[in-house]
């Protein structure tokens, strides 16, 4: 067919009264005008043809995986081969004329024919990585690293198969000669190797995944790790910034990781108030009959109180003398009071650690901890639970003949001059 065209159009040009040397160039360029216009011609019904297909297949079957392949353009790319073919079907007969021509044509159309696939390959991988994240265990085992290590090792080798073409070498001469840039290599892919072995530790030891709250203070970051790739792990602060980590500063540095606590379905409040020592007594009378009338501690008074004198009538204690025996005092009564509180408080975890201990005292008074752990897990919730919950044991404190230390402030010097003048 492309003879016939030639022969003819040659006849026509000669016949037009061009000599045999333009004749010759203007069939060349008509030919290569009407190849180029059937390339598009193709590309364009390829492409339609692929669309359809694809379209008719999504409609008759019920997975998702066909929906991310049309997605993602796969197939669609396919169209690109069909000019390339065209080309180098016809480009013998067209530039029999100009060899040199003809050399240069085949080679490009080669390099485009190995882009074109390069990019199927390349939107290949993505649509079998987001099939994969469509799967449970896309949570717990990332793969995102491998995909992006196998996607240097196909540009890669694409750049190579490239200088073959360019260069007339063959492909498997120039990786033998990379063994002498082993050394370079490794320098210039430190990163990538470095961040493909963390990146198996990682994934192997369920040490991050996406989705996961961690703490780095030496890396800035203290929030939601929303992606994982062979060189980085973005971890999006509570601030709403992006903190960029290298994947092996993972591996080789400290972080925590609060999945645990999320999984756990509790979080814990460890907080303290500080009561002052000066006001922890011994209970009156009066004062167990006023603990009493509070409603949290309407049993354990008349239980506690009948406990200790029978305690201390059995080893006859002589009770005249307060520091005999066993009795209440208005701190151990106070540290019931919270943890019945905490008890009947429909937000904390009553399955989970439970505490209301003193700790060491100190300067600043005796520590009263609470060490307890919520049911909400979100952040704005938990913190206002644990303001709640310190608001009124404060309020509470006094009620007990108690003070809360606290160091002197302008105003307390103020008062102490004030009455020293007076």
């Amino acid at each position: 067919m492309i003879d016939l065209a030639h022969n003819l159009l040659m006849k026509w040009l000669s016949y037009m009264g061009l000599n045999p040397e333009t004749a010759m160039f203007f069939r060349t360029l008509i030919l290569s005008v009407v190849v180029v216009l059937l390339c598009i011609l193709a590309n364009w019904l390829t492409k339609k043809l692929i669309i359809y297909t694809e379209h008719r297949i999504i409609k008759r079957t019920r997975f998702t995986w066909d929906d991310i392949i049309a997605k993602h353009k796969v197939f669609n790319r396919l169209s690109h081969f069909a000019p390339a073919v065209i080309i180098l079907l016809t480009n013998p007969a067209i530039f029999e004329d100009y060899p040199t021509w003809e050399t240069v044509i085949t080679e490009s159309t080669h390099i485009y024919m190995l882009i074109v696939s390069l990019l199927f390959l390349d939107a290949l991988i993505n649509a079998l990585h987001s099939i994969y994240l469509t799967f449970p265990i896309a949570t717990t085992r990332p793969i995102k690293g491998y995909v992006q290590l196998l996607k240097i090792v196909l540009y890669f080798s694409a750049f190579m198969i490239l200088l073959s073409i360019l260069f007339g070498v063959k492909v498997g001469k120039l990786f033998t000669g990379l063994g002498a840039f082993a050394a370079v290599l490794m320098l210039v892919f430190k990163d990538s190797i470095l961040g493909f072995v963390a990146s198996i530790q990682l994934s192997a030891n369920k040490m991050v995944n996406v989705g996961d709250w961690i703490v780095m203070p030496g890396r800035g970051a203290d929030g939601t790790v929303i992606d994982i790739s062979l060189n980085t792990v973005k971890v999006q602060n509570w601030d709403k910034t992006i903190s960029t980590i290298p994947t092996f500063a993972l591996v080789s540095e400290t972080f925590t990781n609060w999945r645990g606590m999320e999984e756990s379905g509790g979080r814990r409040i460890k907080r303290h108030i500080s009561i002052d020592m000066k006001s922890v007594k011994f209970c009156t009378p009066e004062m167990l009959e006023k603990y009493r009338r509070i409603h949290l501690l309407k049993n354990y008074i008349p239980a506690k109180k009948k406990e200790l004198e029978e305690y201390n009538k059995k080893l006859g204690i002589d009770e005249s003398v307060r520091v005999n025996g066993r009795r209440l005092t208005n701190l151990g009564t106070f540290r019931k009071y919270v943890e019945e509180y905490l008890r009947h408080h429909p937000k904390i975890h009553q399955e989970m650690t439970f505490l209301v201990r003193h700790l060491q005292p100190t300067e600043t008074g005796l520590p009263l901890e609470i060490y307890v752990f919520s049911k909400d897990q979100e952040w704005a919730k938990y913190e206002a639970l644990q303001a709640d919950i310190f608001d009124h044991i404060l309020a509470v404190v006094p009620e007990f003949d108690l003070r809360v230390f606290q160091n002197p402030t302008g105003d307390d010097f103020q008062k102490l001059g004030m009455q020293a003048i007076s």
